[in-house]
């Protein structure tokens, strides 16, 4: 897809939003961060949908989405991840400079392969300890907004916090599972799926 820098920093912005935030910014907010007009912003997000790599749910603000098929550069980067912030049991994520990057070959050696469309965590607390998940350790995450019963998940609340648990649906409701007997479950109607853990870094 033939994008220029300012149409990759939109579907940049746009990701690392709606994964901090849950919903993504608004047009002003974009002009704000690019240092362009609004006018201008509007050009670009219409030109980024015609070319299919965003989704607009119509009378909805805050509602531009990636299309599922469309991987950012700075996910792909070999052996290197975005960063975009850190997850606690529980409390909000804090958001991490655009530039910060975590780059597996630095910490771990060549060895360790790559995947298109993830991001890293690094997580703070320890309610998932006994899944070997601990504070201070990176989780892999895969950008999705659907998760299978017993997969950890990224999970913004309806309170907009974010946090790091098992996700269940269960009948009418959600079951968020800690993997601590320190904390419990934490049972909501819906929440918004981020992403779901693919990996668990740890540097000794």
């Amino acid at each position: 897809m033939n994008l220029t820098p300012k149409q990759l920093k939109i579907l940049t912005l746009i990701r690392d939003s709606r994964i901090v935030f849950g919903y993504s910014p608004t047009m002003q907010e974009l002009a704000d961060e690019l240092g362009i007009s609004k006018v201008t912003v509007f050009e670009h997000v219409e030109a980024l949908i015609k070319k299919g790599a965003l989704q607009r749910e119509a009378n909805k603000a805050r509602s531009l989405s990636i299309s599922d098929d469309v991987l950012i550069p700075d996910e792909s980067q070999p052996l290197s991840f975005p960063l975009v912030g850190k997850i606690a049991a529980g409390y909000p994520i804090e958001k991490f400079e655009d530039s910060d990057r975590l780059d597996l070959e630095a910490l771990f050696g060549p060895r360790i392969g790559q995947k298109g469309g993830t991001f890293a965590l690094q997580v703070e607390g320890d309610s998932m300890q006994d899944e070997g998940i601990f504070d201070g350790d990176y989780v892999i995450v895969e950008r999705r907004e659907t998760a299978r019963n017993g997969e950890r998940v990224v999970a913004l609340l309806p309170n907009n916090e974010t946090t790091l648990k098992t996700f269940y649906k269960e009948g009418n409701q959600i079951r968020l599972q800690p993997a601590n007997p320190e904390f419990e479950p934490i049972i909501v109607k819906d929440c918004k799926i981020q992403g779901v853990v693919m990996g668990v870094l740890r540097r000794y």
